[in-house]
């Protein structure tokens, strides 16, 4: 039963795939930076006889043919890119690179995948279609990898009907997944502002116009446009989280940087909030005396899972795991440029439970500190391996 020879192959490699994962966590790369992991993932591929090409410059996509190989055809995505965090986790496979960690679990996608490959390519005469390998660059980064990958032709030669992807969930509970049908995460969009004005003596403002000021005014104003202009039913945040201007303790700066980000669940909103935010904060900005420039940076849009295919994938890991580690996922204003290949096909991003309360393993993603119980690794790789073996479109 092919169903048991995927648990079995996963179990019985599960320490090498642990290694695999080691290695890249220790060897982490930043966003189209991706070179070695790359050259990695290649190799591994190599070993196991699978046919690979790269596009998008670090970009991997591989081919395993089962039985009746035009049958289906269904493509697994992994994501490589790590982030510009140092590392805090006293662990014997730390970060080497400092100031670079896989601090959103992206070595872990990425060892699942090479994991299922492995079963895939073993199991290989038990399953029907193909299934199309895709590890990307530079989830973690505007314009994002995956649109990269679509225009070098991922889905294309062959064209896939559908695309499974998976993420970690530090929330969930190792041994648990977790699916949700239709939208699933938020749009993401990048603001950067320059405000400019004329800077003098502390002890002097009134002969100045206090760019810092202004820029706080802006900060804490432009709040107002998601909680009275968006509808309180459709969720959506706006966060500032750096603010840059100044360094000495009586000299106000003539200039002030600020960055962040606007999610958004609905896209007519998301655009609508773009044209707020502009007119509010140069409105803010001119009153006060100061010039400033506004740049929104079109990221990714809402992740939206395909209802029927998602359903069916759903049902399939319910078939596999039993239906009690199979939860919903909770709506989540992460964003993830798997949206982009939702566009184009049917698409599933599911979640896989990393978390273990007794071994401390609770530390969310984007942070110093997180890791996941490791044991989670057999079944990412498995659910994969099951999910690339029979899901249909």
């Amino acid at each position: 039963m092919l169903q048991e020879k995927i648990k079995s192959l996963a179990k019985k490699y599960k320490d090498e795939f642990i290694a695999i994962r080691h290695h890249l966590h220790s060897h982490p790369e930043l966003s189209y930076q991706e070179f070695e992991t790359s050259k990695f993932v290649q190799q591994k591929l190599t070993e196991l006889n699978i046919p690979f090409t790269t596009m998008a410059t670090t970009g991997v996509v591989a081919l395993i043919k089962g039985n009746q190989p035009t049958k289906r055809i269904i493509a697994l995505r992994a994501d490589m890119d790590a982030l510009p965090i140092t590392e805090e986790n006293d662990i014997n496979y730390k970060s080497v690179n400092n100031g670079v960690m896989h601090a959103c679990g992206h070595d872990v996608h990425t060892t699942c995948l090479l994991g299922a490959a492995k079963i895939l390519q073993e199991t290989k005469d038990s399953w029907e279609g193909t299934v199309k390998l895709i590890f990307q660059p530079g989830e973690e980064k505007n314009p994002g990898g995956a649109t990269l990958m679509i225009k070098d032709g991922v889905l294309e030669n062959p064209a896939p009907t559908g695309i499974i992807g998976m993420h970690v969930h530090p929330g969930l509970n190792l041994g648990k997944f977790s699916f949700r049908t239709g939208r699933i995460m938020a749009s993401s969009d990048e603001i950067y502002m320059t405000i400019k004005a004329k800077g003098g003596h502390a002890a002097a403002p009134h002969l100045t116009a206090d760019a810092i000021l202004i820029a706080s005014q802006i900060v804490v104003s432009l709040q107002q446009i998601i909680a009275r202009n968006n509808n309180p039913t459709m969720p959506s945040v706006l966060s500032f989280c750096a603010f840059n201007g100044g360094n000495s303790t009586n000299v106000l700066p003539s200039e002030v940087n600020l960055k962040g980000t606007i999610r958004a669940m609905d896209e007519t909103w998301r655009f609508k909030a773009h044209e707020l935010i502009k007119k509010q904060a140069t409105a803010i900005a001119e009153g006060m005396g100061a010039t400033i420039d506004v740049t929104i940076d079109v990221g990714y849009p809402t992740v939206d899972n395909d209802v029927d295919f998602t359903t069916t994938a759903w049902q399939l890991a319910e078939n596999f795991v039993g239906k009690e580690n199979v939860e919903e996922t909770e709506l989540r204003m992460g964003a993830e440029d798997f949206s982009f290949y939702t566009q184009k096909i049917p698409g599933c991003f599911f979640r896989l439970g990393v978390r273990n309360e007794a071994k401390g393993i609770v530390h969310n993603v984007h942070t110093p500190h997180f890791n996941i119980d490791e044991d989670a690794i057999e079944n990412g790789v498995a659910m994969m391996a099951w999910l690339g073996a029979t899901v249909t479109n």
